[in-house]
């Protein structure tokens, strides 16, 4: 019997050295924010049957470790305040400080609630300079995974409040919706971020939630048979690797100021090269250019903007390299170090690689030299010249000749329950006033799983932290990629609207967030709108404030009148409006056929009529159905914006 409890201890990530001490989970630590008007969950480890002292706050409570080491404590509901100190006394003590007493937020989903404050600094450079508020509280859960089970702890993470050092490490989404709430109720806020870039929701929900769907439960099953996944692993590192060829510009030092450049073409940026003339390069591109730079420019801190670039780059400036990016999605923004530039002509050269699809230089972002208040602008005319062009795969990817492609690594990351294992569980039970979410760029392509996962994971969710009602906000996906000027099917059209059917849920919100996004970013700079609308959508319904329009107009209901049809609208607040006081646009009309055609849409009190000379007897509308509708113009008067909907979804 020892051995096996022994057996149970190792695999929890508890080595016997452990037993000897009481232990504290990463998240229960210094500065930390306990939930107010909810009894205060606390837990840790110490040596089985020892007794746990804890004084908090005026209060003294004893717990005693079980067979297994583990202790779990409850003191009572208190009111929102601090700063407190909690002394906890077994075999040793422990003194944790700077403890508030407010309100906590988990934040999760994927890269738009990762992304940091630091990364959208050039247009909060303001708010980031001027952060000072110790009441807001930031826990970031560092990115693991585990496809076993449920872990007891995090590898590490700690308390930090917002000011200019830490406030670039916090959630921008997040921070920006804990500085509206801090503002209205002035409360402690503390917000835990547990959040991935590039994850699907399917690795944030635990093994129970994956009942109704057998697929994705027999792979989570099948993941914890560490020989199938090592088998894998082993498979996916014996397979043959393709020769690679050399990158000329590497060997012959193409960055180099001392290299006469021969054979060099004009191209321009920003651009991709498969729009100027360069046909289907998957490879190495490199692009050189002397910039002159004033004498006054070399004595301040300087950057180097390079927009977005896809895929990867590296930055050279005089032959050494001053930055460089692995993958497309961040902002290219490099701080030069100091001697990087002299007056006079400085000989930039950028090492572009492309694996797939068109490669460059995305368009309508900064391209600039900054240094103090001067910039140069980089747009323009550059030289470049392929440094290598890779092989073709060694299988027809459309079904052709060529051996079939044999079984890659599996990412733990994607996997189902992966995440919620390794940096969701170790956070139960800590109280919480609810949950943020911000997810679904990875999981637009099956917009129909989606609408029954999304409310999965809310009950799942709800389930673990055993309060049925809990407050569940989510963002619906912006506007991205090109536009279309033509009425057409989309994808991400269809998943907002997946997202859509989640406000059926008792006490959810969401943050519509259409007209926040960028054609050519998945990454929209926007984070402080879609932090404050979800502030809004929390007033209403976590704080219970009846009288806030915390929402843009949802549709409700369409009628038809002979060549007419009238939809009506929940959420209008003081009224509907055009933003730009224009005419309505991105409606779509259709008959029977569906086939849709653009149409004219007037606001007549709530409701807005559509029509169309061209559909005589209508039948369906649409609002903004598209990747990236041009102009989604419709509001209600407190400036927030309407979903996109269709009336034609008779799924």
């Amino acid at each position: 019997m020892k051995k096996n409890i022994l057996l149970l201890l190792l695999s929890a990530g508890l080595a016997p050295a452990a037993w000897a001490q009481i232990q504290l989970p990463r998240l229960i630590r210094d500065s930390m924010v306990l939930q107010r008007e909810q009894p205060i969950q606390l837990w840790g480890w110490a040596a089985p049957g020892e007794k746990v002292s804890i004084r908090f706050a005026q209060q003294h409570i004893t717990t005693r470790a079980n067979t297994l080491g583990k202790w779990n404590a409850q003191l009572p509901a208190m009111k929102a305040g601090g700063p407190y100190t909690m002394q906890l006394d077994a075999s040793n003590h422990i003194t944790l400080n700077d403890i508030l007493i407010g309100d906590v937020w988990l934040c999760s989903g994927q890269s738009n609630m990762v992304h940091q404050m630091a990364l959208h600094a050039v247009r909060y450079a303001s708010e980031v300079a001027t952060a000072n508020n110790p009441q807001i509280r930031h826990f970031w859960v560092p990115n693991t995974a585990n496809m076993q089970g449920p872990q007891n702890d995090l590898p590490g993470g700690s308390w930090k409040w917002a000011n200019p050092k830490d406030v670039g490490e916090f959630s921008a989404v997040a921070y920006f919706f804990a500085q509206k709430i801090y503002a209205q109720y002035h409360v402690p806020i503390g917000l835990i971020n547990a959040s991935w870039g590039g994850t699907p929701l399917q690795s944030w929900m635990s093994e129970e939630g994956f009942q109704p769907f057998p697929q994705l439960l027999s792979t989570l099953q099948q993941n914890k048979d560490t020989a199938y996944v090592n088998g894998i692993s082993r498979a996916a590192a014996n397979r043959p690797k393709p020769e690679m060829p050399l990158d000329k510009g590497m060997e012959e030092g193409w960055f180099n100021t001392s290299y006469a450049p021969k054979g060099w073409r004009s191209i321009n940026i920003p651009g991709y090269w498969e729009d100027q003339g360069i046909r289907d390069l998957d490879g190495v591109v490199w692009y050189r250019r002397e910039i002159d730079v004033p004498a006054a420019m070399t004595t301040a801190a300087a950057k180097v903007f390079l927009g977005r670039i896809v895929d990867a780059d590296a930055l050279y400036i005089n032959g050494k390299q001053v930055g460089n990016t692995t993958y497309l999605y961040p902002q290219r923004r490099y701080p030069l170090p100091a001697g990087t530039l002299h007056a006079g002509k400085n000989l930039f050269v950028i090492r572009v690689t492309n694996n797939a699809g068109k490669g460059g230089f995305v368009p309508d972002k900064p391209y600039q030299l900054i240094a103090g208040n001067d910039t140069i602008d980089l747009k323009g005319t550059w030289q470049y010249k392929v440094g290598l062009v890779n092989n073709p795969p060694a299988f027809a990817r459309n079904g052709g000749p060529g051996p079939a492609p044999g079984p890659g690594r599996i990412a733990p990351e994607n996997q189902p329950a992966a995440l919620f294992n390794a940096m969701i569980a170790p956070l139960i039970p800590f109280s919480l006033k609810g949950f943020l979410w911000y997810q679904g760029e990875t999981d637009t392509g099956h917009p129909k799983e989606y609408a029954h996962l999304q409310p999965a994971l809310i009950a799942n969710w709800r389930s673990k932290w055993k309060q049925p009602t809990k407050p569940f906000l989510y963002v619906q996906l912006p506007g991205f990629m090109d536009m279309s000027y033509r009425p057409m099917e989309s994808n991400w059209a269809a998943f907002r609207e997946a997202q859509l059917q989640s406000l059926q849920i008792p006490h959810t919100g969401m943050a519509v967030a259409i007209d926040l996004g960028e054609w050519n970013d998945i990454h929209p700079d926007r984070k402080k709108e879609v932090g404050e609308r979800l502030a809004l959508a929390a007033q209403h319904v976590a704080y219970g404030d009846s009288t806030v329009v915390y929402s843009g107009p949802l549709f409700q209901a369409a009628r038809i009148e002979g060549d007419k049809i009238i939809l009506s609208f929940t959420n209008t607040g003081s009224g509907l409006t055009a933003i730009d006081d224009g005419p309505l646009s991105e409606f779509a009309i259709a008959g029977a056929d569906k086939k849709f055609v653009w149409a004219k849409a007037t606001i007549e009190g709530n409701t807005i009529v559509v029509q169309s000379p061209a559909i005589r007897q209508p039948q369906y509308v649409r609002y903004a159905w598209a990747d990236n509708p041009v102009n989604p113009n419709l509001y209600n008067k407190e400036g927030l914006p309407a979903s996109p909907f269709r009336t034609d979804n008779e799924d």
